[in-house]
């Protein structure tokens, strides 16, 4: 009797070494850089982009430099590493749980920051906030696995859980607003929509070494992902310690949101957004990581371009155009899935 073997291949590298994706990430890096630069020549004193370009390459004459390290890079930076953050974040999340509606912003992570930096407020805690926003995406996180454990925990478990959490969170960050004075009330509103005004060398430090760590381990952890894209059942089979693998991957997805939350603020809608971006212009099965990341990284930017220019004299939290560009994308992936 003839022997039919059956072989089950994981794909390849989601686009390592596919052109198409080379040039995507190429193309969305350039404009990102773009919008980086235009960000930085910004301001009450506008600088034109080969002024910032120059400046940055430390040619530049003293004021020009004074204006662009001191006063205005650590703002792009924040912006762009926080776009990063979510980027890639929102890439994992979504690969690991094998739903374009999961990202942070939807399960819990954010909200649990969002909570923890109103709660410092109300206390009078007037440094550290950026802490206390890391602590609260990671406590979120950790209560939303633990509920969802059950013999292993599942994509679909992990996603019901945290969106109650998330609205659990969310109520009790307005009960604390509402109970609070106005000045906290204000600062935390800010805050609350994601905000880089104000940023300095100290938001942007912690951040660059956190994703310094953490996207290189997002990057390496490809076989994983690709495999519990299969589903759990193939993934065993292929070899992929499903219950490992989807754990290592939400603390650094967790990992990664919390360092961007902490420094931005919760910025609305960009880890949902930038992957669902990226895979289209790829053209992949999933969200490629590394062409989400840079996606991030241009919504922020250009959002903040937006944010301080469509209102004359008057700066907009970032977090206000993301929201603002991401409810319709959120309706056209849910109309999608219903749909299917």
């Amino acid at each position: 009797m003839n022997r039919v073997t059956f072989r089950l291949s994981v794909p390849p590298v989601s686009g390592v070494l596919r052109p198409r994706l080379i040039l995507v990430c190429l193309g969305v890096a350039v404009a990102a850089l773009v919008a980086f630069c235009l960000g930085i020549g910004l301001g009450e004193v506008s600088l034109g982009l080969g002024e910032v370009v120059q400046s940055l390459l430390g040619t530049g004459d003293q004021g020009t430099a004074f204006v662009v390290h001191e006063l205005r890079l650590p703002r792009a930076l924040t912006g762009l590493l926080a776009g990063v953050a979510f980027g890639v974040s929102g890439a994992l999340f979504q690969t690991m749980t094998r739903n374009p509606l999961a990202s942070p912003d939807m399960i819990g992570v954010t909200q649990g920051a969002g909570v923890a930096v109103v709660a410092g407020l109300v206390l009078g805690v007037g440094a550290g906030l950026h802490l206390l926003g890391f602590a609260g995406a990671v406590a979120a996180a950790m209560v939303t696995y633990l509920l969802a454990w059950r013999r292993g925990v599942s994509g679909q478990r992990i996603v019901l859980i945290g969106i109650g959490l998330s609205w659990m969170c969310t109520s009790a960050t307005e009960y604390l607003m509402v109970t609070t004075g106005d000045f906290q009330a204000q600062q935390a509103l800010g805050w609350l929509f994601g905000n880089l005004n104000g940023r300095t060398w100290d938001h942007v430090t912690p951040l660059a070494l956190g994703l310094a760590v953490l996207v290189p381990v997002a990057l390496l952890l490809g076989r994983w992902t690709r495999a519990l894209q299969l589903g759990d059942e193939v993934a065993v089979v292929l070899g992929a310690p499903v219950g490992a693998a989807r754990l290592t991957l939400l603390i650094t997805g967790v990992g990664l949101v919390a360092f961007g939350t902490a420094a931005a603020g919760p910025v609305a809608f960009v880890a949902l957004a930038a992957p669902q971006i990226a895979q289209r212009l790829a053209r992949t099965a999933w969200p490629p990581p590394l062409a989400s990341g840079l996606a991030g990284a241009f919504i922020v930017l250009a959002a903040d371009l937006v944010a301080r220019l469509l209102i004359p004299d008057v700066e907009l939290p970032v977090g206000v155009v993301t929201g603002a560009l991401g409810a319709p994308l959120l309706l056209w992936l849910l109309a999608r899935a219903r749909r299917a």
